[in-house]
């Protein structure tokens, strides 16, 4: 009898369903027209498309915070008395980076833009704006949306709806344009507005930082007015000198403030660098866009070929 057991010889074929790079590439070469026939369809169209889209403007402004510059001013008024108002239940403001931070906010607050885009009848450069003519420096209008001859809205919307756009729609559309940036080390703020038309696009951000300055001073006043009235409704109510002492000197403070917000017409920001008109476009960017169609439709084209490549395999 014979110990040695042999195992028996194995031999291990290649599955049908490995890669074969030779096959692929095979594969591919064989499939080149319909990658090259998706790739200058696709090239043809995104020529065409960027080419239809019309050039945008930015107008860009530099600012910086109007309190950071006061000093000794209102935040020193703000350290010295703001434990006795607290204590008398007022603000007395004066917060530097808050300030700031409060103004930007309302900034791209829906209340400020609606009426901004009210203020200045901005509705119709802002929905229906078609293309900039520059030879007269006029926007012109979408006739499908809105007709000049009878200034009305004429766009088609659903059913129960108004063609006119409502405050929503105004104020989504203007996000989309304004451009906020701050600069971390400086501190200083960028305030920008992209437009078809790039004087409607400087005039657009001279507006901004008019009335959001404006907006946030009668804010402020209207708050000092305020604090002084009820503390002096707190004189009238309390019989112990020290603490009328320490009310007219709060009114006092506010006083001072008051005064000081009045004659400020910078009060939240003061302009660095004003905007101008643009020379140059900034968009839309038509080589990238060019270049991220040739390379979808070479994408598509391959992904074509490596697909029936896949089911002839299997077949």
């Amino acid at each position: 009898m014979n110990d040695n057991y042999q195992l028996p010889s194995q031999h291990y074929q290649q599955h049908d369903d490995e890669i074969d790079l030779k096959e692929l590439f095979l594969a591919l070469w064989k499939g080149k027209w319909i990658i090259i026939f998706s790739t200058f369809v696709f090239a043809v169209g995104g020529v065409l498309y960027a080419l239809s889209q019309p050039n945008t403007y930015k107008a860009e402004a530099i600012l910086a915070s109007a309190s950071a510059g006061q000093g000794g001013g209102l935040s020193a008024m703000a350290s010295q008395f703001g434990g006795l108002a607290s204590l008398a239940g007022i603000s007395l403001g004066g917060g530097g980076t808050d300030d700031k931070a409060m103004a930007l906010a309302t900034l791209q607050s829906r209340q400020f833009l609606n009426a901004f885009i009210n203020k200045y009848d901005i509705l119709v450069p802002l929905m229906a704006g078609e293309k900039w003519h520059p030879a007269d420096d006029t926007l012109i209008i979408n006739p499908e949306l809105y007709s000049t001859e009878q200034q009305q809205w004429i766009r088609e919307v659903e059913p129960g709806k108004s063609p006119q756009p409502t405050d929503w729609e105004a104020y989504k559309t203007f996000k989309t344009m304004l451009a906020i940036s701050e600069a971390k080390d400086t501190g200083l703020v960028n305030l920008s507005i992209t437009h078809l038309s790039p004087t409607i696009a400087k005039q657009w951000v001279d507006w901004l930082v008019i009335d959001l300055n404006a907006w946030v001073k009668n804010n402020s006043l209207s708050d000092t007015r305020r604090n002084i009235s009820y503390l002096e409704e707190q004189i009238d109510k309390t019989n112990i000198a020290d603490m009328q002492s320490v009310f007219y000197q709060l009114i006092e403070e506010q006083t001072k403030k008051l005064m000081l917000a009045e004659v400020q017409d910078e009060f939240a920001f003061k302009i660095i660098d004003p905007a101008v008109v643009p020379e140059e476009k900034a968009g839309p960017k038509r080589a990238l866009i060019c270049v991220l169609a040739v390379l979808l439709g070479g994408m598509l084209g391959t992904a074509i070929v490596l697909i029936r490549f896949a089911f002839t395999k299997k077949d």
